[in-house]
């Protein structure tokens, strides 16, 4: 079985693991190439896009994959979008590994809003310190808002950001210790958090500790995904190749 996973995720070098001791798979993961210095992985890796939807449709054909593992990032929309056509140009069976989204807790202060322009209005305008951890390919939607001060949290440099006089990098990548979560927010006197609805454990305890410290959150809420089949575990992707190998 040829398998090609659209990844980016922690769910996405989970499942990379897993389909690395199985021999009867030949499985490739893929990679958008946004992030400077991607982890190593322990099967074929493929980086940078595949030219839109006739790319990757051409792509599923040239390379006879039999099974599109799309494990994304939630907010990854466009990518699903492509695939879920490339699949359906193609007849290539399609499954989305899908992490559910955090849901409120008693204590959350949230206000959730559709996009990250959105989220800069609910800022306010009275200045507030922030911990931004939107990513750095959306930081643009803050220049909106110059009058916070922003401690902005990437995985990699975003460059200069002269929309945003007033903030501070931090450069890191998850999973974040509680513990640290909390330290962090007390010692930079944050006031408020801003964050997508990102789903899975990485990042989660920033959730856990604005809730602890009472300060509200800004989620902005994930798109809409296309409509294909989605599972939310490693076992139920193998389920999904065995079922597509016994058609």
């Amino acid at each position: 079985m040829r398998v090609l996973v659209l990844g980016g995720t922690t769910e996405a070098s989970g499942l990379a693991k897993a389909l690395s001791a199985r021999p009867d798979i030949a499985a490739t993961l893929s990679l958008a190439g946004r992030t400077e210095a991607p982890a190593a992985q322990p099967i074929p890796t493929r980086i940078g896009g595949f030219g839109g939807v006739e790319g990757l449709a051409a792509y599923l054909r040239d390379e006879a994959i039999d099974v599109l593992v799309d494990a994304t990032h939630p907010f990854a929309a466009q990518i699903s979008r492509n695939a879920a056509e490339a699949a359906r140009l193609t007849g290539t069976p399609i499954v989305a590994f899908v992490r559910p989204p955090w849901s409120r807790e008693p204590g959350d202060r949230w206000v959730e809003v559709g996009d990250l322009d959105a989220a800069a209005r609910a800022l306010g305008e009275t200045p507030r310190r922030v911990l931004l951890t939107t990513g750095r390919l959306g930081l643009a939607s803050f220049e909106a808002a110059p009058r916070h001060h922003y401690l902005i949290r990437t995985i990699d440099h975003p460059g200069d950001l002269p929309g945003l006089p007033r903030h501070a990098l931090l450069l890191g990548r998850g999973p974040f210790d509680l513990a640290a979560e909390r330290e962090l927010m007390v010692r930079e006197a944050i006031e408020v958090v801003v964050t997508k609805n990102s789903g899975g454990s990485a990042t989660y305890a920033k959730i856990v500790a604005a809730r602890d410290l009472g300060l509200p959150v800004i989620v902005v809420q994930p798109p809409t995904r296309p409509d294909v089949p989605q599972v939310h575990d490693v076992g139920d992707v193998f389920a999904f190749i065995e079922k597509v190998r016994r058609r």
